[in-house]
């Protein structure tokens, strides 16, 4: 019996600017993504809201609700947290900073190269396709870890991690000990090409530290190595 191709990845665009929307849908389609456009942070608010979509991708400077305000309203009723990648004109570290504490994948400043943006596109949607097989449990403290599902429990409790915070959490856990520089969990996570600062990877640290540490002041397992980085501690 034959085996059924799996179905198209599902791709929503919310760009008001007609030729970038038009650029990335021809883009994406050619890519074999099914695609959906839409001009204003409304309607792609309520589009995203409704669900069925693998990745979002989200410009900032958005008629009727800009992009953060989507995508913070997004953080509040997503359960499973569809991944979000922002664009935007605005290239500043706060800005980069703001899109990623409220729960973005990755943030992409215009101009772009599309190449880089279909690969951050396909890093993306490869971290949620991790096929489950036997579990690989890690635990420390009141925290499991499934790495098959990718899935973080915590007392039992499943903890809400966006698909980045696990494996910026994942990355520590495999290194088993080892102290790994910013650099290093850059390049882990999102690859080598990847333009983004150092001081995200202390934001996406300080989130961890506040979801799975008792006292995130003086965390006990996810440890900063001052003028190194950071390392696990089971």
């Amino acid at each position: 019996m034959a085996v059924p191709a799996p179905s198209p990845k599902r791709i929503l665009i919310v760009e008001d600017d007609p030729s970038i929307a038009m650029g990335l849908e021809m883009n994406l389609q050619a890519e074999g993504y099914q695609v959906t456009v839409c001009n204003d942070g409304e309607q792609g608010h309520e589009l995203a809201r409704a669900g069925g979509f693998d990745l979002v991708i989200l410009d900032v400077m958005l008629p009727k609700m800009n992009g953060f305000e989507v995508l913070r309203s997004l953080a509040k009723k997503r359960g499973d947290a569809t991944p979000i990648i922002m664009l935007s004109a605005r290239g500043a570290e706060m800005d980069k900073v703001m899109g990623l504490e409220l729960g973005a994948e990755d943030y992409v400043t215009k101009p772009f190269s599309l190449a880089e943006l279909l690969a951050r596109v396909r890093t993306v949607l490869r971290r949620g396709a991790r096929p489950v097989g036997e579990a690989e449990l890690f635990d420390f403290g009141d925290v499991v870890i499934n790495a098959a599902t990718r899935e973080v429990r915590r007392n039992g409790a499943l903890v809400d991690l966006t698909a980045t915070e696990f494996d910026v959490l994942f990355c520590l856990v495999e290194a088993r000990g080892r102290v790994l520089s910013r650099e290093q969990i850059q390049s882990a996570v999102w690859g080598e090409n990847h333009h983004g600062t150092m001081r995200t990877i202390d934001n996406f640290l300080l989130q961890l530290r506040q979801k799975l540490e008792d006292e995130p002041t003086r965390p006990k397992h996810l440890m900063t190595v001052r003028g190194v980085g950071y390392r696990f501690v089971p």
